[in-house]
């Protein structure tokens, strides 16, 4: 009876040890950790975004040194610019399903914006030449390739987390603990392959 009172606190970690694994197995922790990997996902939508925003400042003035008649052009993308960043998407937000096709629909319009300006520079051989402009170029290929990648693992991550909710045990775990986690808003094509990166390569 001594020995069974001795060893009772090392009997009750056995047995909440035990427990936990039993409960892991069963996909308890799942829905907060797939929680956690849709905010991930979304911070790499928004570095990615914010990556775009950072260069178009000094491509603008590139394209005005050699055509300043396109002022137009330009003006198009700087407001589109401040349109999209001024539209802002965090995690307290992100269940917010006309918040998140606000910011969808102002990084579009930058987009349509900045393909524009690059159809524009072809008129330039001057322009195409020069190093600074090719360079920051090559950096919006890159980062428009790298927006692509992020929301496509953004959206991934949606779609587990959403099924997990809705599919049994991950179901029943939400209706008993994560009540509060409900199912969440996904971007969705607003046209035609708007899950691949613009092309913005010279012909």
């Amino acid at each position: 009876m001594n020995a069974l009172i001795t060893h009772s606190p090392r009997l009750k970690l056995v047995l909440l040890g035990f427990l936990t694994t039993l409960l892991a197995g069963c996909g308890i922790n799942n829905i907060p950790q797939y929680d956690e990997q849709v905010k991930s996902s979304w911070a790499q939508v928004e570095n990615q975004y914010q990556r775009r925003a950072d260069l178009i400042p000094n491509l603008v003035e590139t394209v005005k040194g050699y055509a300043k008649q396109e002022q137009d052009t330009l003006t198009k993308v700087i407001e589109a610019r401040a349109k999209a960043t001024s539209i802002q998407v965090d995690a307290s937000t992100l269940d917010d399903p006309q918040k998140l096709q606000q910011f969808d629909q102002a990084q579009q319009q930058l987009s349509g914006a900045l393909s524009r300006l690059m159809v524009v520079s072809e008129r330039y051989p001057d322009l195409k030449s020069n190093q600074n402009f090719l360079a920051l170029q090559s950096q919006l290929e890159g980062t428009e390739n790298r927006i692509a990648v992020a929301r496509r693992d953004f959206i991934a991550a949606v779609q587990r987390y959403n099924t997990e909710i809705r599919t049994f045990p991950g179901k029943l775990w939400q209706m008993t603990m994560y009540r509060d986690m409900q199912v969440r808003e996904n971007f969705k094509a607003t046209a035609p392959d708007a899950d691949k990166a613009p092309a913005v390569k010279f012909q």
